[in-house]
């Protein structure tokens, strides 16, 4: 379906009174009411570090797509100050101004790690918004497989070469992502933060998928989401995949949210 797609168009706009980078991928004719796809990155992503997964999901769906930065990544506002600890419920707060900016009423969310847990929020808050949700490796509480987990991500970014790539990037923002990332979920009052209750408000049509080697959670998290939400929910488990199922296990995951997606929306 490649020729159904326009070449990604970037552009900025204001949300949450910051300046974001949007991508945009269109479809030649795009019949009014079509869902888009909306992609919502991890706690150290941008819309550079989904590669080329966004653009296959649109082709084998015939869907347009939308990705962006969240305020202090990649090519968006950088953020000066420490993370808010509160930055997940924010980031829900301010994707409906994102939406709104790009003519999106009726999203298709897809969100990976703290995006997954963005697009839960964000569910919940607007249950009559999202046609359907996806989420990959998200947390609806901290374990601590987490907090271990980002312990050692300071470790190498102290010891490898994961500073430099992440600055192909994030650019100069490049530390205030990663100390704001890492202060909020290593401190300990943070150990306390949950969102189960919020998942009762959510109806919309729901695939929660995790790799059951996970470095930052255990199948827990899933459970929580498929058990917690209201409308119909489904899982996916992933042997032999760790926290990016969409990289490392990409042939099982592109079919199975394709699969899903068909299903839900109606789509040939």
């Amino acid at each position: 379906m490649t020729d159904l797609l326009m070449p990604p168009v970037d552009s900025d706009l204001m949300a949450g009174g910051h300046r974001l980078r949007v991508r945009r991928l269109r479809l030649r004719e795009e019949p009014a009411g079509t869902p888009t796809l909306v992609f919502l990155h991890e706690g150290l992503g941008s819309i550079r570090q989904w590669r080329d997964f966004p653009q296959a999901l649109a082709e084998e769906l015939g869907l347009p797509t939308m990705l962006y930065d969240r305020f202090g990544y990649g090519a968006s506002e950088a953020r000066e100050g420490p993370q808010d600890p509160l930055y997940l419920g924010r980031e829900a707060r301010t994707l409906p101004e994102v939406l709104a900016g790009c003519g999106i009423t009726r999203p298709v969310l897809v969100g990976h790690s703290d995006g997954g847990t963005i697009a839960l929020l964000y569910a919940a808050l607007h249950p009559e918004a999202p046609r359907a949700v996806i989420v990959e490796a998200a947390h609806v509480f901290v374990e601590d497989e987490a907090v271990r987990g980002v312990a050692r991500a300071v470790e190498a970014y102290r010891a490898t070469a994961l500073r430099e790539q992440l600055r192909r990037h994030h650019g100069d923002k490049v530390d205030s992502v990663f100390s704001g990332w890492a202060e909020v979920w290593l401190d300990p009052g943070h150990r306390a933060w949950r969102m189960e209750d919020r998942l009762k408000a959510i109806t919309a049509p729901l695939l929660a998928i995790q790799g059951a080697d996970d470095e930052y959670g255990t199948p827990a998290q899933v459970e929580a989401i498929v058990a917690g939400v209201a409308g119909p929910a489904r899982s996916l488990l992933l042997p032999g995949c760790g926290h990016v199922p969409h990289f490392q296990a990409a042939d099982r995951v592109l079919p199975a949210m394709a699969g899903f997606l068909r299903e839900t929306l109606g789509l040939p």
